[in-house]
């Protein structure tokens, strides 16, 4: 964690402090208060608004992981609804969004572009972002270019290349008992074991490093109730079959060179514990934004907000916080 400054490990060692018992998740996914479909190159996407912006409070748009996820993974984040609006939406080819199906829209500039016009369809002159995992490519991507309406923003278990990403679940693998890790081989190798068997490795590196709790029954509810899954299509041809080997366009991505480009005030990076992304990648990163918060969600692996809602929750709510104070103050974004 070289390179971090006083108040990146003040933000780490606040994380840990959050860590205590959990409390009662909501019983169902809470409904959205406003519903809408905006209009982007390629299609629409479906925007769900909670909660009302008011005394200094901006809005926060948050950006689902994948590519091909869905809205439904920021199920705890929705609690920041409770001060300020905030804002879920699908990404095109993902979720309640159209579905073009079209790879021409399957590109990293064209998914940045979405958060202007989400915001834009809701009329916020100033909002935070939050992108998580792939979302945090998309936000990087979008903050690089240094948009007036960004008040702050928040890199959540970000990947931001290829290269890195990779590294890093090559590390977590090796971390995995010999046997799994001979299984995984074989399952890549050209005479692979039976689907289960290879389901089964893949699954001991999912439950270590991606998902280490299980998902709410309420998600689960809500996601069948609107028919919300992964769109398979869209992750391989952008990451490819699966978490090991990347084959699809991500695959030489590299968004590094961007984080130069990033304020690091009003900036926070956050990575689980035991997350896919290593901490110290991640350190590294942060590191390379001078002024940047950074802090570890104890506990975690990659869905910090599914495995620590509310230590994850509040390390968000305290950054979102401190944004609006510096915006009232007028400081130069």
């Amino acid at each position: 964690m070289a390179g971090l400054d006083r108040r990146a490990f003040l933000s780490l060692l606040g994380a840990a402090a959050f860590a205590a018992p959990a409390l009662a998740r909501p019983a169902v996914f809470p409904p959205a208060e406003r519903e809408l479909m905006v209009p982007v190159k390629g299609g629409r996407v479906y925007v769900r608004t909670n909660g009302t912006s008011a005394g200094g409070r901006l809005p926060v748009l948050l950006l689902h992981g994948g590519p091909g996820g869905m809205h439904s993974t920021f199920h705890d984040p929705l609690e920041l609804a409770d001060e300020r609006m905030v804002v879920l939406y699908d990404q095109l080819d993902s979720g309640r969004s159209d579905h073009p199906d079209d790879p021409a829209n399957w590109t990293v500039a064209r998914f940045a572009d979405e958060i202007d016009a989400v915001g834009a369809a809701l009329g916020l002159p100033r909002f935070h972002v939050l992108g998580h995992s792939w979302g945090a490519t998309i936000a990087l991507e979008w903050a690089a270019r240094q948009p007036a309406t960004l008040a702050g923003l928040v890199l959540a278990s970000p990947y931001i290349s290829g290269k890195s990403w990779i590294a890093d679940v090559t590390a977590r693998r090796a971390a995995l008992p010999a046997d799994v890790q001979k299984v995984i081989d074989a399952c890549e190798g050209t005479a692979p074991p039976p689907p289960a068997t290879c389901d089964a490795a893949s699954g001991a590196f999912y439950a270590a490093f991606n998902r280490r709790e299980p998902l709410p029954a309420m998600r689960k509810t809500y996601e069948t109730a609107h028919n919300l899954k992964l769109n398979e299509k869209l992750y391989v041809a952008m990451n490819g079959a699966g978490e090991f080997t990347q084959t699809g366009t991500l695959k030489d991505y590299d968004g590094e060179p961007l984080l130069a480009r990033l304020d690091g005030a009003r900036t926070l990076f956050v990575v689980g514990q035991y997350d896919e992304t290593r901490i110290s990648t991640v350190a590294a990163f942060a590191a390379q934004v001078p002024g940047a918060e950074f802090a570890v969600i104890p506990g975690a692996a990659h869905g910090i907000f599914n495995d620590r809602p509310d230590e994850s929750v509040a390390v968000v709510r305290g950054f979102l916080k401190r944004q609006d104070a510096l915006a009232a103050q007028g400081t130069k974004p």
